[in-house]
């Protein structure tokens, strides 16, 4: 860190080039100590817009995920933060949940059934339901599907709903239980449990990491 520190005059041709790319329209971004060498440029500019520095060692993850959201879009800087597992600091150093990679097959009976799922999640007994459409034997469907998707049918079941989950708790404000019945599950506590076993954050917690996060990135 630079805190204190003046930089005037030691840094003129970087400083000369950086005053020239702002005139010309670029953005400037700048974390940790390099917002020390912005700081100086906005004093030529008050009220600057094109200038965006974030603080701490660790604050270029928030630098990133606000450029993702303003230049290529907010779904992208939501699947990068999970992803990359990136902090956002507006609460403590809680784990992030991980994306499931539910893979879609080239196995046309398994892939029938994996779009049927994709439209029909809250069925109750949706394993029983796919292996009627399959036309197999259960033992062979479950063989046959496990194979095909790198999981489980029952698995594959939970991953979907709670992707699906995922979304509901980023993008809305219905209460816990309204969301496990809409992805297809009437007991809240045992959506609760398998939520908390896949994504390590109860769904409370879920809702208050990246909804914030998404809340913050629309209003920058």
């Amino acid at each position: 860190m630079l805190s204190g520190v003046s930089v005037t005059g030691q840094y003129e041709p970087e400083a000369r080039w950086l005053k020239r790319s702002y005139d010309d329209g670029a953005m400037l971004a700048s974390a940790c100590s390099g917002a020390v060498l912005l700081g100086a440029l906005t004093n030529n500019y008050p009220g600057a817009q094109r200038i965006v520095m974030a603080g701490g060692g660790s604050s270029w993850q928030d630098l990133a995920l606000y450029l993702i959201a303003r230049f290529v879009g907010l779904k992208e800087a939501m699947e990068v933060a999970k992803v990359y597992m990136l902090q956002w600091h507006d609460m403590g150093q809680q784990p992030f949940a991980s994306l499931v990679s539910l893979r879609q097959t080239t196995d046309a009976v398994i892939n029938r059934c994996q779009h049927w799922l994709a439209m029909n999640y809250k069925t109750q007994a949706p394993v029983a339901a796919m292996i009627a459409l399959s036309g197999l034997p259960e033992r062979s469907f479950i063989r046959r599907f496990t194979k095909a998707a790198g999981m489980t049918p029952l698995d594959y079941v939970h991953a979907l709903r709670l992707e699906e989950a995922k979304q509901m708790l980023e993008t809305t404000d219905l209460p816990i239980d309204a969301v496990a019945n809409e992805v297809g599950y009437e007991d809240a506590s045992f959506f609760g449990r398998l939520f908390r076993r896949e994504t390590s954050l109860t769904p409370g917690h879920y809702r208050l990491r990246f909804g914030s996060l998404r809340r913050t990135l629309m209003h920058n």
